[in-house]
């Protein structure tokens, strides 16, 4: 087995530790200024190292990750807590949650056919 490498570029280890789908969509928001080392927007080619603390910005929100491990390979969901850990602050979790509960509760009328379950209510309200 490889060891660790010491440095590495930060769009790999955004992808390797599933920050982001692809390496290629870490490398764009990495050129569009969305991630930040000290408040300062880095380059995809940016080296990194353990101990380094990373912000993310996904939409409105900003997401810290402190680096403990580096890893060229992509992994699993349960190994990701071994090589990053999430240090961001409980009122923007805060804010990610209730934006989640207000876009799943949310339904503009007229937008968009009925679910199933509305449809039935529905021909359960008209009796047909």
């Amino acid at each position: 087995m490889k060891a660790a490498p010491e440095k590495m570029r930060i769009d790999k280890w955004l992808w390797a530790v599933r920050i982001f789908k692809t390496r290629s969509l870490a490398a764009d928001a990495c050129e569009k200024g969305k991630i930040l080392m000290d408040d300062v927007p880095v380059k995809a080619s940016r080296m990194i190292k353990g101990g380094e603390t990373i912000e993310v910005r996904k939409g409105a929100f900003r997401l810290n990750f402190k680096i403990l491990q580096l890893s060229e390979n992509r992994m699993t969901a349960k190994l990701v807590p071994e090589f990053c850990s999430d240090c961001t602050p409980a009122e923007e979790l805060e804010k990610i949650k209730l934006h989640a509960l207000a876009v799943r509760t949310y339904r503009s009328h007229g937008e968009g056919r009925p679910t199933k379950k509305e449809r039935r209510a529905l021909d359960d309200f008209l009796d047909w």
